[in-house]
């Protein structure tokens, strides 16, 4: 049984492309590896972008940043 653990930051992902996002993994192991669809595992993680760091920075602090003045 697979078991795929997506993490994205939480922006506004919709509904629909949550599940675009299961589908599609889940119609990826099957056609790479052969696994069963009907026992694949899709979950998805949504982290706020304080808990989440690159560069020794918080995803708030980096696009804040970005976007500038």
């Amino acid at each position: 049984m697979p078991y795929v653990n997506i993490k994205i930051t939480r922006e506004g992902a919709t509904a629909e492309q949550k599940a675009r996002l299961i589908a599609g993994a889940t119609r990826l192991l099957q056609e790479v590896l052969g696994k069963n669809p009907a026992t694949t595992v899709v979950v998805i993680e949504e982290v706020d972008t304080d808990n989440w760091g690159i560069g020794g920075e918080s995803i708030t602090v980096r696009r804040r940043r970005e976007a500038g003045p």
